[in-house]
């Protein structure tokens, strides 16, 4: 039974926040009751007690900071998001589902990745971060419906070659901003979904000149298939990439019997594993057309 939250969550989503895969079937295509979840569970199980303040950088609907609200039993807890309605339907979501929500400070910000924090400068123990990878195509506008899961490229930042080419700018500079708003222990998750090899991702700590570990590392379904992985094939053809997919049961079988616990230190076995069995976003999404289920690996990065 849930201690910090309701038992059963009245969750609203805005038009253009990404909508969460509740379908009991669906599970294995949602980010956070598959792995964001575990990975909170892990760092308690390291931490008991010590995460009072919580952080999600792009939040959507809220959740993820309901479950940083359950699992840490973090008393001040804050989100970001691009857009105003997206950040008030989420503050809604997050004060309406907390058993005690006069006890837990809860703040909403809307901006740019940290700069509505950058007035407060409040800091936070753990900040967490599942941005989204894919450009968004030059004629939409992020308010345009469900854009929120793509992001402007038009960056002012400088950006590593590598990491642009690999489409994980977000990821690279959130990491990289994250410091000034780490308590001095503090650290951040940032979910990741592979589709680049794990050398590419664990070197965006080395080039955010931050300490960076895999915590874990999972696979699940590709969900929205023809936006996500149609999106991939068009940025190869873009000259991104090539990205990395795989059929569904190629992946299946290359976890079998490895907990969450050991996943992160056995992922760079199970990668070389599956080496033969690489598929590009070009031709997973043919094999996706003609029916095949098709997933994609999935890190949890720490970094500190």
């Amino acid at each position: 039974k849930p201690e910090h939250t309701k038992e059963q969550l009245s969750i609203s989503v805005v038009d253009n926040a990404y909508l969460p895969q509740t379908k009991d079937e669906n599970i294995s295509e949602d980010w956070l009751a598959f792995v964001s979840v575990p990975a909170f569970k892990k760092i308690e199980k390291k931490k008991p007690g010590q995460v009072k303040s919580f952080l999600s950088v792009g939040t959507g609907s809220g959740l993820d900071v309901l479950a940083g609200a359950e699992v840490f039993g973090a008393k001040r807890l804050a989100f970001t998001d691009l857009q105003n309605k997206v950040v008030k339907a989420a503050e809604k979501n997050v004060k309406n589902n907390l058993l005690n929500s006069d006890k837990v400070e809860v703040n909403g910000y809307t901006g740019d990745l940290f700069a509505p924090l950058r007035k407060d400068h409040p800091r936070f123990d753990v900040i967490y971060e599942n941005l989204p990878n894919v450009p968004l195509d030059e004629n939409k506008e992020v308010e345009d419906s469900r854009n929120s899961g793509h992001y402007l490229e038009k960056r002012e930042e400088r950006i590593p070659k590598e990491v642009h080419a690999a489409m994980l700018d977000l990821h690279y500079l959130a990491i990289q901003q994250a410091g000034e708003f780490l308590e001095d222990n503090g650290i951040i998750l940032s979910l990741i979904g592979g589709r680049v090899p794990l050398d590419t991702i664990t070197s965006l700590g080395q080039k955010a000149d931050v300490d960076s570990k895999i915590l874990s590392y999972k696979w699940k379904v590709q969900s929205e298939p023809e936006d996500v992985i149609g999106g991939y094939a068009k940025q190869e053809e873009n000259g991104y990439g090539p990205f990395i997919f795989y059929r569904a049961e190629d992946l299946k079988k290359a976890f079998e019997g490895i907990s969450f616990e050991e996943s992160g230190e056995k992922a760079h076995n199970i990668e070389k594993s599956l080496e033969d069995k690489k598929l590009t976003a070009t031709e997973a999404f043919k094999l996706w057309k003609a029916g095949e289920s098709i997933g994609h690996t999935v890190v949890v990065l720490k970094s500190s």
